[in-house]
């Protein structure tokens, strides 16, 4: 899929270099576990996130006070799409643009799960990204293993590579039993759990970490506390570590 018939909404590139904290690329799961009301609870979540006060805190304590974000959604193969691209957030103003259009942009798809992809996509998305920054980091939100495209660990091993850092969301969905079967089940709650598996195949990279949360209404204050751990670094869990687990150890 072409970059530019994926972008559904987002601001011009920048003319000239920005020095920001990090550069962020917010990758969420779009997949067809995941139903409309999860869906909307997911962007609510990302919106209030970026808007709140805990995180504008945060940024404006920074050396720069600046954070740069890109909204990706992915499912299946080729399912990936930018749906806020690069924006500069550094005050509530900005914030509130970046929220705005999140929240004003459709859905982009619903299939499979090809977290490999969403990765891939991702990489490339930080690499057009004519930013200053020591940080680069890829957030995969989702709440199943990957069942399409390439391995997700050689996707996660290629990024960390390139000196990126990929954190981790993973969401117990409750509702992908019963109706759904249960080859669906087995994919959103896998031998060891859902945390345990992006542990060992999605994350990486230097103070790489995964949280669980039980359900999508959860989701705004996880997102929050994921984004001020990932900007400043400074409550951020020992490499590989995971927030609900901290005795989870390093790979």
């Amino acid at each position: 899929m072409a970059i530019a018939a994926g972008v559904l909404l987002g601001p011009p590139m920048p003319a000239r270099a920005q020095t920001v904290d990090a550069a962020v690329a917010l990758a969420a799961d779009v997949s067809r576990s995941i139903d409309e009301d999860e869906f909307k609870l997911q962007r609510q979540g990302y919106a209030a996130a970026i808007t709140s006060k805990q995180f504008l805190a945060v940024l404006a304590s920074m050396r720069h006070g600046a954070v740069a974000l890109c909204f990706i959604e992915w499912a299946g193969i080729g399912d990936q799409t930018v749906v806020v691209d690069w924006t500069v957030v550094r005050d509530r103003d900005s914030a509130e643009v970046f929220a705005k259009r999140l929240l004003d942009a459709p859905r982009s798809s619903s299939g499979r799960t090809a977290i490999g992809d969403g990765i891939d996509f991702a990489v490339k998305r930080l690499a057009a990204a004519k930013f200053m920054t020591e940080r680069q980091v890829i957030d995969v939100s989702g709440d199943g293993t990957s069942n399409s495209g390439r391995a997700v660990s050689m996707a996660r091993d290629e990024a960390v590579e390139k000196g990126i850092t990929i954190n981790g969301l993973a969401i117990i969905n409750e509702k992908t039993g019963g109706e759904f079967g249960t080859y669906l089940y087995a994919h959103t709650h896998p031998p060891g759990g859902l945390q345990h598996y992006y542990h060992d195949n999605v994350i990486g990279g230097p103070g790489a970490f995964v949280l669980q949360i039980v359900n999508f209404d959860a989701f705004a204050q996880a997102m929050t506390d994921k984004l001020v751990a990932e900007v400043s670094m400074r409550n951020a869990p020992r490499r590989r570590a995971s927030l609900s687990a901290p005795g989870a150890g390093d790979r």
